[in-house]
């Protein structure tokens, strides 16, 4: 009997190896995380808004740059919606915000991420790189979401009411 649980491809760029030393202990929960979700979703691929929720639920300095209580409850709200209701127009779609070219091969389209995610992961990890650090934080990654105007993410965090190129500009400045 097969699973009513879709499998996500195990292969994805950003998990490779090599690319997993370069995360914190606590990022790599994250993306442990956003995979969790995106196959209890039944999404293909896991997108910008499984790794912001994944964060906001993994790591307290995300929490503290969205603000206060209230934007984090009004974030995750929508977060939690996406996987019953307004998200469901999302499923089976591939996220593109257009910060990349897509392409499209039928083995990148199966790689278990989104081109946003990415395009945000890799942000990340060149965020780390050029701050000195040898692995990538939560808080790298969310500077990176916030940045692509265009990403799922960003559309929960502007129905949530947060400013998310403010977010980014707070983030960057540090």
């Amino acid at each position: 009997m097969q699973s009513p649980t879709p499998r996500l491809p195990q292969q994805a760029a950003v998990t490779r190896p090599d690319i997993d030393a370069r995360l914190t202990v606590e990022l790599a929960s994250v993306v442990a995380g956003a995979r969790r979700r995106a196959l209890r979703d039944g999404d293909r691929q896991i997108d910008t808004a499984h790794l912001l929720h994944s964060l906001i639920e993994t790591d307290p300095e995300v929490r503290d740059a969205l603000g206060t209580g209230p934007e984090v409850a009004r974030v995750l709200g929508y977060l939690v919606q996406r996987s019953i209701g307004y998200g469901l127009r999302w499923q089976g779609s591939v996220e593109d915000s257009g910060t990349v070219p897509v392409v499209r091969d039928p083995e990148a389209e199966t790689s278990g991420w989104s081109p946003s995610a990415a395009a945000a992961m890799e942000g990340a990890l060149e965020r780390a790189e050029l701050r000195g650090d040898a692995r990538a934080g939560g808080i790298d990654l969310l500077a990176c979401l916030a940045a692509d105007a265009e990403c799922r993410a960003v559309e929960v965090l502007r129905r949530a009411g947060v400013d998310a190129a403010q977010l980014s500009g707070r983030i960057t400045a540090v």
